[in-house]
């Protein structure tokens, strides 16, 4: 069967901290519950209920991701968070951490801002001379954020958290995820909340005290065409790039053999026209299989897009 651009149902997850903000982006939230994600795209392990995106669209409509990619499953999870609330402040597992304890999985991430309120912020990484022993104290004392950096957000900008890098999305801000497929977070301290199970030991054996922030948040953008482009993060994992059209345009989609990629539209409305072609409005988040052929991207004026690379060697069958 000729590969073609695949759309997923949305898996919503409840979040104590999250909100409703979701609705924006085209999600049909259940009532009166606080949606915090919005997974567009999984393929997790068996043991993560629920774990796993329904394709909507075409032949292989009703089949999971994994029943299509088949093998080892998709590379990447990419979500919408909605942070209505601060999250905890938390940590993934790191490449020691992981080896030593199979059932965890390694969990590199890139947040990119799609929107946030004044007072906006995100927390990432620790301040220098934040040991062990201090970072302890201070969650007996609750005074965790004085020993993180608080970053001000605005929408555009790009943030890439590699594991081990202690961090919390702060309240009022939304953003595109995209991460290494792994549901493993190790929470130390969760803003005086206390319904939920925090995992102290486990993060400090993760965390990665000498890391550093030194990243550009928003590169500059090429103009080609019709067309704006910024290079937001490339990674061993995976590279972002955002795509905005200045007029009405279009354009071939390209997909390298053994590379698949995703399309997420942040802004406006577009269409991809193919055999199996997809009505893409806001929010709507798009596969495009390794070697698809016959393509075309269009874009209303506005509209804009972020495309996520993948250096796999993912297939769908």
């Amino acid at each position: 069967m000729n590969n073609y651009p695949l759309t997923f149902e949305p898996i919503l997850i409840e979040k104590v901290w999250g909100g409703r903000n979701l609705e924006r982006f085209g999600k049909q939230l259940p009532p009166a519950v606080l949606i915090g994600e919005s997974w567009e795209l999984a393929d997790l392990p068996e043991t993560i209920p629920n774990g796993r995106s329904v394709i909507s669209n075409g032949p292989h409509a009703g089949k999971t991701l994994r029943e299509v990619v088949g093998g080892d499953g998709f590379p990447l999870l990419v979500k919408f968070l909605d942070a209505h609330d601060n999250l905890s402040v938390q940590v993934h597992p790191s490449e020691t951490y992981a080896a030593k304890n199979p059932e965890t999985h390694l969990k590199s991430e890139a947040w990119v801002i799609l929107d946030s309120t004044p007072k906006g912020r995100i927390y990432i990484g620790l301040k220098d001379g934040t040991t062990e022993e201090v970072l302890r104290e201070s969650i007996e004392h609750d005074s965790v954020p004085e020993h993180l950096h608080a970053i001000d957000v605005k929408q555009g900008e790009c943030y890439f958290l590699p594991s081990g890098t202690c961090h919390a999305l702060g309240a009022g801000v939304l953003v595109a995820e995209v991460q290494t497929p792994s549901d493993t977070t190790f929470r130390l301290w969760d803003w005086g909340r206390t319904s939920r199970t925090m995992h102290v030991d486990q993060a400090m054996e993760c965390i990665d005290f000498d890391s550093t922030i030194s990243q550009e948040a928003v590169p500059t953008p090429m103009q080609c065409g019709p067309f704006e482009t910024t290079k937001l993060v490339d990674t061993p994992f995976f590279s972002i790039e955002r795509i905005k059209a200045l007029n009405d345009a279009s354009m071939e989609l390209v997909v390298d053999e053994g590379s698949p990629a995703v399309l997420m539209v942040i802004e406006g409305h577009a269409t991809i026209e193919h055999e199996h072609g997809v009505d893409a409005a806001k929010g709507t988040t798009v596969l495009l299989p390794a070697s698809m052929q016959h393509a075309i991207l269009q874009m209303v004026q506005g509209t804009a897009v972020l495309r996520f690379d993948v250096p796999s060697t993912t297939k769908i069958a």
